[in-house]
């Protein structure tokens, strides 16, 4: 038994409450070392003729990676106490492990044990309910259609007929979305996530002028409460994408710092490093990354940060959006963030925050910052696999199953699942043009446990490298969309309504990969489905001789009982079990 893998620790992922009665309780051990691990679990207090009554409770192996195993259990203690430690068993050895460490038999100290003082509702991680049965579509407005000409910036150039550059304009606006949300609701999308609405200079808006007003190109604010009172008649929701991590340098108070320098009255709102102030070789304040034309603000100051919550209180209140995504948020201070929930809660317990993060994001996801993070570990895990091949399916797999126990369930029930955006190459130039590989890409993240989003075009093949490449014009005219994948973006999304467990209704546990070959379950309360995806250009016959339940094929492959499975050249195959 290695003792140096084992691993665990309440209040975060290895121990929290999954509702006001439930917790889930987990524990890491080397991949393939234990036989089996059991909980004795009790209450802290109950004691009969000076003994300790528990129960014991063997864990599953809820998923593994390279390294690990993770075993995981569901408790509803009584009175919401637990005190309890862990029975370890390998195939030589067995120990008793607790926080102070291993014993050779259970120690009749329970004040040595692990301790879960008091599932208290207030520390329950809570997202709003209607996130879990979202999917998004990401909307760059200025590309996505031009419904007003009346509103074209000055240069704007003809729809499409351009390559997108960083400075050009070809009119997209509110009224164009009006004009084709039709579009969106055939698609099955029930979510839109507009990048930056706000007046700014440049064509993404990531430079906010002003936070109170919307951008003269895409209409005034009736035409924006307008879009989202259709939108919410169709049962889409509307989050929008705020830059509070900096302003842009045609910001208000940070011409005035450009002014005055030392004599603004706005210099504590940035971060000056010295006077006079400088925009080059290198800004004489901090920004975003090097650039001088976005100005870090300094939410530490007073101002600042009530400033930035009338923002955030100012468009739910108004205009009633849905959520709120968060622009550079792991670079903003986290008293800021706890205050921002609590104001944009009070105004709409429901809303949704999410939060744009690359790496390990546990320290915004306690329940007093975001709802959720922007899911990149994902998008890496499967563009790594299936777009650039860098990686086997046995290599991905360990990465998703990795990724999934270092979240609690219920943060991962609502994580922002993104395969492309504005920042990043089209999905279908990264797979190198080849659709079916791109439908496997989008097999997996449908069914993966969290929000799904779709970046706009990507639903009919567009393409386009880098930015700007990414941000080509919406392509309207139908002879030239790929029909076909949207079909089957249409027909994933239906499944995903029609069952449970092919989005957060099913726990997701990886059963078999190899080089190109991943097989996985999704198991619900109800129904079990079972995935097949095979990313190679041979078929290949899956023997499913294990396979004890009756099956049915909802979609690719069909599978015959007591037969391989057979999946085509980058095939797939849905069955579900009874």
């Amino acid at each position: 038994m290695l003792k140096e893998a084992i691993y665990h620790r309440p209040k975060n992922n290895y121990a929290y409450a999954y509702d006001q009665e439930t917790l889930h309780v987990m524990i890491r051990t080397k991949k393939d070392d234990l036989t089996s691990v059991s909980l004795n679990y009790g209450d802290p207090y109950d004691w009969q003729n000076n003994k300790w009554q528990f129960t014991s409770q063997q864990l599953v192996v809820s998923g593994s990676d390279s390294l690990f195993d993770y075993w995981t259990i569901t408790i509803k203690p009584p009175y919401r106490r637990l005190r309890y430690g862990f029975y370890l068993e390998d195939k030589d050895e067995t120990y008793f492990y607790t926080e102070k460490g291993f014993y050779e038999k259970q120690p009749e100290d329970t004040n040595d044990y692990f301790s879960f003082p008091f599932l208290n509702p207030a520390d329950v991680f809570t997202a709003p309910y209607w996130v879990k049965d979202t999917v998004w579509y990401q909307i760059f407005p200025e590309r996505f259609a031009n419904g007003d000409a009346s509103l074209n910036p000055k240069g704007t150039l003809p729809w499409g007929e351009y390559p997108p550059q960083q400075n050009n304009f070809f009119g997209g606006d509110f009224q164009g979305v009006l004009d084709h949300l039709d579009h969106l609701i055939e698609l099955g999308i029930n979510g839109i996530y507009f990048t930056p609405i706000f007046k700014a200079e440049s064509n993404h808006k990531y430079d906010t002028i002003d936070y109170m007003e919307i951008d003269p190109q895409f209409g005034n604010k009736e035409t924006f409460k307008k879009l989202v009172d259709a939108c919410h008649e169709r049962g889409i929701k509307v989050m929008l994408d705020a830059v509070f991590n900096h302003s842009g340098y045609y910001f208000e108070p940070f011409q005035d710092l450009l002014k005055n320098g030392a004599q603004s009255r706005y210099k504590d709102w940035f971060h000056v490093r010295s006077y006079p102030i400088e925009t080059k070789p290198l800004p004489s304040y901090d920004t975003f990354a090097f650039e001088a034309k976005m100005p870090k603000l300094n939410t530490e100051n007073p101002e600042v940060r009530e400033y930035l919550l009338q923002v955030g209180r100012y468009w739910i209140e108004e205009f009633d959006i849905d959520g709120w995504r968060l622009d550079v948020a792991n670079e903003i201070d986290h008293r800021f963030w706890r205050e921002f929930r609590k104001e944009v809660k009070k105004v709409k317990p429901e809303l949704y925050i999410l939060g744009e993060i690359w790496h390990d994001s546990m320290p915004w996801l306690q329940g007093d910052q975001f709802d959720a993070v922007m899911n990149y570990p994902l998008t890496s895990a499967l563009l790594d696999h299936y777009a650039s091949n860098t990686i086997t399916a046995e290599t991905m797999g360990d990465r998703l199953s990795s990724l999934l126990h270092s979240y609690p369930a219920n943060v991962n029930e609502v994580a922002f699942n993104l395969l492309g955006s504005h920042d990043t190459p089209r999905l279908l130039t990264l797979a190198k043009e080849k659709k079916e590989v791109v439908k496997l890409m989008y097999l997996l993240q449908f069914s993966f446990p969290g929000t799904p989003c779709i970046y706009y075009g990507d639903e009919i093949g567009m393409k386009g490298g880098a930015d700007p490449g990414c941000r080509e014009c919406m392509i309207w005219y139908e002879n030239e969309q790929d029909t076909e994948l949207f079909e089957f973006l249409k027909e994933i999304l239906s499944l995903r309504k029609q069952h449970s467990a092919f989005g957060n209704g099913g726990n997701f546990k990886i059963i078999d990969s190899n080089e190109t070959l991943i097989q996985y379950k999704k198991q619900g309360n109800d129904e079990t489905l079972l995935f097949l995806l095979n990313n190679s250009s041979n078929e290949v016959d899956v023997d499913l001789s294990n396979l004890k339940e009756k099956s049915k094929s909802i979609l690719g492959s069909h599978y015959e009982h007591g037969s391989p499975l057979h999946l085509k050249s980058f095939g797939y195959a849905v069955l579900l079990l009874s």
